[in-house]
């Protein structure tokens, strides 16, 4: 029986116009009213969620979503911030030394805030702030290492050749230091060590006392791949790359064919 879903967002949950389509809106009412508890595993940070949740019409459930690729976990009776994550001033000191030896841009993110370090935003960041209903906020290097922020996730933007670029120079360096994902042609992630969403959602299973194999998650994408792994049932979308797709237990149709929900009538409410 499928006592979590751990459900990511973009790709998986929302289409490619960046919206919750109602069949899928649909199926997760009737997975909760199931018994099945929602967790939204997102590299987003929270304010990019909150405005989706909402439109999910779940305000009054006490789920949790999973934000930053694993580095914070928020419960959202209240959203209040259960676990988490996060980078020292030492670690954001050696991510802006990286950066400086190249054209991307070093991006940090708080509970509230897009944070652009030592730099006017470029066009890469602006974007990106702008899919997650946020502008970037400057703040030097000094403010970002002082400890009035706590920064869980750090993200090196620029165009698809820059970070390719820049994932050849530094990529084998960050992965051996900190958890770092090639998330989108124009985004390079980085995690304190270990962390994914696979970890975070371990530590949420334990703490809710629920098995691994009670777990259905459903990806897309490359920082998907530990959390379809981990859960008994991982299913990728059918617009997943075929690595991804060769990774899970299950396929089904893609974000524009709602296959969320595809799954969802499949795997928890046909079981």
């Amino acid at each position: 029986m499928i006592k979590i879903l751990a459900l990511d967002m973009d790709g998986t949950l929302l289409n490619s116009k960046k919206e919750i389509p109602q069949a899928h809106i649909e199926a997760l009412h009737r997975a909760i009213e199931k018994g099945v508890k929602l967790v939204l595993c997102t590299g987003r940070p929270l304010v990019g969620v909150k405005p989706y949740y909402d439109k999910l019409g779940l305000a009054q459930e006490n789920e949790y979503v999973i934000v930053d690729n694993g580095c914070a976990t928020h419960q959202t009776s209240d959203w209040s911030l259960v676990d988490w994550q996060e980078l020292s001033g030492q670690d954001i000191r050696y991510f802006y030394s990286l950066s400086e030896n190249s054209p991307v841009q070093l991006t940090l993110f708080d509970e509230e805030h897009y944070f652009v370090v030592g730099e006017k935003a470029s066009s890469y960041v602006m974007n990106d702030a702008s899919l997650v209903f946020s502008s970037p906020t400057e703040i030097s290097l000094e403010e970002a290492c002082s400890g009035q922020h706590r920064m869980f996730q750090a993200m090196f933007l620029g165009s698809q050749e820059q970070v390719d670029a820049f994932e050849a120079d530094f990529g084998q360096e960050i992965c051996q230091r900190f958890s770092g994902v090639r998330s989108q042609p124009v985004i390079y992630e980085a995690m304190p060590a270990g962390v994914t969403k696979a970890f975070a959602l371990e530590r949420l299973a334990k703490q809710l006392d629920v098995k691994p194999q009670e777990i259905m998650a459903i990806g897309d994408a490359n920082n998907d791949i530990e959390m379809l792994e981990y859960a008994g049932l991982g299913v990728a979308m059918g617009n997943a790359s075929d690595y991804v797709k060769n990774l899970a237990d299950a396929v089904t149709d893609s974000c524009e064919e709602n296959g969320v929900a595809t799954a969802i009538e499949k795997f928890i409410l046909n079981s």
